[in-house]
């Protein structure tokens, strides 16, 4: 099994730090939109892949852009949804970072499919203040979950440098 990660092209949240951290639901940049392209051109995707999204809506437009041509699983999962290491004290998101309604998701990419082994909750608080030991059985039963597909190659659209899948 192949896990591929790849980050969200350039949001509106880079380019003011760290006041610009404070936007909510920041989208790609203009030169974000290129990056995706591009990642389009460079690494295309074919149709046995499935590809994971954060539910971020710069994670979001970057998967759409450079999966809009390909007929392959794009799944949303609050299990690659941002997480911060440490766990940030109080445990709070950063604005930028806090996850999208899955209601608004279902509206603006009717094209993904949701992630339905997930439950309600990490839907509306993502993963990112939910403790170390919930993580990593959160995480082993996501790989398990991938493991049992038989797919060969995951993406994994990520909206920070650490995701869920970085456990080991």
């Amino acid at each position: 099994m192949e896990l591929v990660f790849i980050r969200h092209g350039q949001g509106e949240h880079t380019m003011d730090v760290p006041r610009s951290l404070q936007l909510k639901d920041p989208s790609l940049k203009p030169n974000g939109v290129k990056q995706a392209e591009l990642l389009r051109n460079k690494f295309p995707l074919t149709n046995t892949e499935i590809v994971f999204i954060s539910l971020i809506r710069r994670s979001l437009q970057t998967a759409f852009i450079w999966s809009e041509t390909i007929d392959c699983r794009k799944i949303v999962s609050p299990f690659v949804s941002p997480r911060m290491f440490p766990i940030l004290p109080r445990k709070k998101t950063l604005p930028c970072d806090e996850t999208m309604d899955l209601e608004i998701i279902i509206k603006d990419y009717p094209t993904f499919e949701i992630d339905m082994n997930a439950s309600l909750d990490f839907w509306s608080s993502g993963i990112n203040v939910i403790s170390d030991s919930e993580f990593v059985k959160i995480a082993e039963e996501f790989i398990e979950v991938c493991k049992l597909s038989k797919t060969k190659k995951f993406i994994l659209f990520l909206t920070m440098g650490q995701s869920l899948l970085i456990v080991n």
